[in-house]
């Protein structure tokens, strides 16, 4: 019953830091953009033209 005390209490502390955390960041801070996604098969070719390598199929 203690233990489980124990981490409920750990829990709840890690909760509020992370969230103060959350708080404190500023508004100016732009959020990180993905490149666009683009179809598998050109991804793939890119990348092993990239490599020097033919793709096989």
């Amino acid at each position: 019953m203690f233990r489980l005390l124990v981490a409920g209490a750990f829990a709840y502390v890690t909760y509020r830091i992370a969230r103060k955390m959350v708080e404190n960041v500023p508004d100016t801070v732009d959020p990180l953009l993905l490149p666009p996604s683009q179809p598998d098969r050109e991804t793939l070719r890119r990348q092993s033209a990239d490599m020097g390598v033919d793709p096989q199929r």
